[in-house]
């Protein structure tokens, strides 16, 4: 196919972390590996320069997009603004697509922009959907902005798209992928330094930010049951420090889930630190199973392939995309949401059983390799840059 001059755009990309930016991360410098020539337009953040490079892919921050700094602002009088900001990125990048990312929610007046931009301009506008909300925004700027094509990253949020009304041809299912070889199941050698105090112990490893909606709560209630059966099990929750917190949830999530902790008296037995990409790939390596029993309807869940790829065995709950990747029984196992009984239950089982662990982790890095790979997804994605195109 020809190049395409790709500008994407997004709230936030690293050091702000969370799923939609890692996925970016690995979508865009695939892109451009490929030949085609890839820019994101995203929030400021902390220490960045306004314009920088990440591998290959041209980076350019705006304080307009930066969601911590808009909550606090609010959304009143920035359509002028976000409008020169927007004109000056596509004058200056000129692409073939705008691709936008999670922008059908958190604010009208920036979808009703690039609305405006893509119509005037000629330029298709393609949204992929890493969320679906109950709430009317998200119908409304779903169903009502002039989207050329939707990308849903699961089943269950097409679903949700087609839901509310949006034309089912015109939204397409492309599943995250990642890269493989960065993922690697346990190797012989010295446990870092800072690890040190989980030597020689079981490690549970729930990879995604600390919430209350990822079900970091629930681990802790499993935890009270895994230690009367396993004395030397060790929950390891990932801390987070920059993340979009639009709704200034986080830091009331955290304060309960330490509550749990002292309650339930699992000081000695929860490891909580900040991790970077390299860390959790090293704590992926050290880990015994891992856990991701989110409370809400998660769309898909990138840790889900991390897991898998390091060969570990993942326990999800049974909500949004994540049934899609994690057959109960075959490469981990899948539980009621809050269920932390049957969570406990489950973890216990993985821990106790070294044959079932080893045969759930290396069927889900065949399945990872098999059909969540980077390669797959950016192939996929090319796709439906072309058939938009046309």
């Amino acid at each position: 196919m020809k190049k395409i001059n790709v500008a994407h755009m997004h709230w936030g990309f690293p050091p702000i972390i969370g799923g939609v930016e890692t996925h970016l991360t690995i979508l865009m410098p695939e892109l451009a590996k490929k030949g085609h020539s890839v820019s994101l337009l995203t929030g400021s953040a902390e220490g960045c320069s306004d314009e920088s490079v990440y591998r290959r892919a041209k980076i350019f921050r705006t304080p307009i997009m930066d969601l911590n700094w808009l909550g606090k602002r609010g959304l009143v009088g920035i359509e002028d603004e976000f409008e020169k900001v927007c004109d000056d990125f596509v004058n200056k990048v000129k692409p073939d697509i705008i691709h936008a990312h999670n922008m059908n929610y958190f604010s009208k007046p920036h979808a009703i922009v690039l609305d405006s931009l893509s119509k005037k301009k000629g330029i298709p506008l393609i949204l992929t959907a890493h969320n679906a909300w109950d709430k009317a925004l998200f119908l409304d700027l779903t169903a009502n902005i002039n989207w050329s094509h939707i990308i849903a990253v699961s089943h269950y949020i097409k679903l949700e798209i087609m839901g509310i009304g949006f034309d089912d041809k015109k939204v397409t299912v492309v599943h995250h992928g990642i890269d493989t070889k960065r993922f690697y199941p346990p190797k012989k050698g010295k446990i870092p330094a800072k690890y040190e105090q989980l030597k020689g112990k079981r490690i549970v490893f729930h990879p995604a930010r600390m919430g209350l909606a990822k079900g970091c709560d629930i681990s802790v209630k499993a935890m009270k049951y895994v230690k009367e059966v396993i004395p030397d099990a060790v929950l390891v929750l990932a801390g987070t420090k920059n993340i979009i917190d639009w709704d200034v949830s986080q830091q009331k999530d955290i304060a309960y889930i330490l509550y749990l902790i002292d309650v339930f008296g699992l000081k000695d037995s929860t490891f909580i630190d900040v991790f970077s990409l390299d860390e959790m790939v090293t704590l992926y390596s050290m880990a015994d199973v891992c856990l991701y029993p989110s409370s809400n309807s998660e769309p898909f869940g990138l840790t889900m392939l991390e897991s898998l790829a390091s060969a570990k065995p993942i326990i999800v709950t049974n909500s949004g995309g994540m049934p899609e990747v994690i057959r109960d029984g075959i490469n981990g196992f899948v539980v009621n949401v809050r269920d932390y009984e049957a969570l406990g239950s489950r973890i216990a089982q993985i821990l106790l059983n070294d044959r079932l662990r080893e045969r759930l982790g290396y069927t889900g890095k065949e399945i990872v390799e098999n059909g969540f790979t980077k390669e797959i997804m950016t192939k996929n994605t090319l796709k439906v840059y072309e058939r938009v195109l046309k």
